[in-house]
């Protein structure tokens, strides 16, 4: 997706109504979407109708490898960059021209084509200059876009949100100092991981076990070619880039042909497929019993908040379905009807953020107060229940601008739980957690709310057409209301039989992440068949 974020309908839809939100905005879009158009000064207008065709490869080989570390250290960056860094025009009068933190798209890239990278190509390298960078092996290259502040407000004492001057720049340039819009980075950043590597067993694949970064999860090394030019390395990073963006890929080549985004039956398989066994992988879940109450505690497994990123539209819920002994469903929690995109959110979790405008921005804008998509002028943060990552500490996630809100966790907690009373006449329940890209609010706002194009029928056509933002089950697991873990078929109530054992063996078959009951979590293998025996011979309390 990263190859096609110029092509993205739902992100053109998006900036559609930024655009008509606040005039000019869509250049702050557009320097991270097709890095190659701002750079050559084709952002204006605004929506992107001065690109050119080129333009819409979105971020290129070529724009990563030619950025410049913006934290020049004497001794590790090459010489060029610092003559680079010496030469930058500053921002306005009095500002510097590297911004204090990063992220919003601020990147220094090399004028000439002098292509960066972790590895020593040799001497024997003729395609292209290239140079050293550690730069990209670190995270703060990734906080470059995945970090995203909006400058027209600024940051009171009370941690509310007020208009700056109009038309002027932000006067610190601080992301801190801005209304957060994601805060991706600064999750990792603030995270136990940023300190690691801490060892999680293989999980986010590649050969090493331990990861700490964000290229360590989401370019994981393998003896693999990294381009087409190159040799195969032992430890090459792998450049799938993967996220949780599991169906938009399809609409992007439904949109252009394919000899334009180098797109075709394999590839666009593989990306929806690597984004859902990413969501699989992002956590894990445990069922327990307190008397009649079924706990279900939901464990982030990665870097940063669960979900992370662009928060409009993203939901990750939890499903409860009880059923009788003779299987019949009497009882549901967080029930997604297919057919029409609508969740039931009354009687369950549902893990998202929640923007929208004050009452001064209203006033000056004629949108409504209260949580809304108007991302280009949200100043108030209403809800953010989402689950922290490893080393949360709300003092720290409140100087990122990340801390919960409506919401509870305690310094360290990386997990939450949700209790269900058990209904009466119920003896199991099927529970799982699921994830959904673009919710069918957000994009019925996307194609309401635009007056200017066609972009927001365009991206609800597609989300139709590919069968309205698909869900992804990220974790699934039975319980009997016994308690008994073994117990997965009726009878149930601590009765065990060899159809317990054939109900085991037929999720462990599936690969169901229900089978997933051994060490090392994430991998389903024979330990884990020898833990449910185990289990099972040790009989029902």
């Amino acid at each position: 997706m990263m190859a096609q974020s110029m092509r993205d309908p739902i992100f053109l839809a998006a900036m559609s109504v930024a655009n008509q939100d606040a005039d000019f905005v869509g250049d702050l879009c557009l320097r991270c979407h097709t890095p190659g158009g701002w750079l050559a000064g084709r952002s204006t207008p605004t929506d992107g109708s001065a690109l050119q065709p080129i333009d819409f490869e979105g971020v290129s080989c070529n724009f990563c490898h030619r950025m410049v570390d913006p934290d020049y250290e004497v001794g590790v960056s090459p010489v060029v960059d610092l003559e680079i860094i010496n030469n930058l025009t500053p921002i306005a009068p009095g500002l510097p021209a590297v911004a204090p933190a990063p992220g919003s798209g601020n990147y220094i890239v090399d004028h000439f084509d002098r292509r960066r990278g972790p590895r020593d190509l040799g001497d024997n390298f003729f395609f292209h200059e290239w140079e050293l960078s550690p730069f990209h092996l670190e995270s703060q290259m990734c906080a470059t876009c995945h970090d995203v502040s909006n400058p027209a407000f600024d940051r009171m004492p009370d941690n509310t949100y007020a208009l700056n001057t109009l038309n002027e720049p932000h006067q610190t340039q601080s992301p801190y100092d801005q209304f957060p819009i994601e805060r991706t980075y600064s999750e990792w950043l603030m995270s136990d991981f940023a300190n690691g590597p801490i060892e999680m067993g293989g999980r986010f694949g590649g050969l090493n076990t331990a990861v700490s970064s964000c290229q360590d999860c989401h370019m994981p090394t393998a003896e693999a070619q990294t381009c087409r030019i190159a040799d195969v390395r032992p430890e090459a990073p792998i450049h799938e880039f993967i996220g949780a963006n599991n169906w938009v890929i399809n609409a992007v080549r439904s949109l252009y042909p394919d000899e334009i985004t180098n797109l075709n039956d394999q590839n666009t398989a593989a990306t929806v497929a690597r984004a859902e066994s990413m969501l699989a992988r992002a956590s894990d879940m445990e069922l327990t019993m307190n008397g009649t109450d079924l706990n279900v505690r939901i464990i982030n497994q990665t870097g940063h908040k669960l979900p992370t990123g662009y928060p409009e539209g993203r939901q990750m819920w939890i499903n409860v379905q009880f059923f009788d002994d003779a299987n019949n469903l009497i009882a549901e929690h967080g029930a997604y009807d297919q057919a029409t995109a609508d969740l039931t959110t009354i009687d369950t979790k549902v893990y998202e953020a929640h923007l929208g405008i004050d009452a001064a921005v209203s006033a000056l804008t004629g949108v409504p107060e209260g949580v809304g998509f108007h991302f280009a002028i949200n100043n108030v943060r209403y809800k953010d229940n989402r689950i922290p990552p490893r080393g949360f500490n709300n003092a720290d996630f409140t100087d990122i601008q990340a801390e919960p809100v409506a919401y509870t966790y305690a310094d360290g907690q990386y997990w939450d739980d949700t209790v269900y009373a058990s209904p009466k006449g119920a003896t199991n329940a099927q529970v799982r957690v699921y994830f959904q890209l673009v919710s069918k609010e957000y994009i019925e706002f996307l194609r309401d709310e635009n007056t200017t194009d066609t972009t927001g029928q365009i991206a609800y056509d597609q989300w139709v057409l590919h069968g309205k933002s698909p869900i992804v089950e990220m974790d699934s697991g039975l319980i009997s209301l016994s308690g008994c873990i073994a117990d997965l078929a009726s009878p149930f109530g601590g009765v065990l039989n060899l159809q317990d054992i054939f109900a085991y063996l037929a999720l462990f078959n599936a690969q169901d992440p229900a089978a997933d009951i051994a060490a090392p979590i994430g991998q389903i293998n024979l330990q884990d068949i020898f833990a449910y025996l185990a289990l099972f011979n040790a009989g029902c309390p």
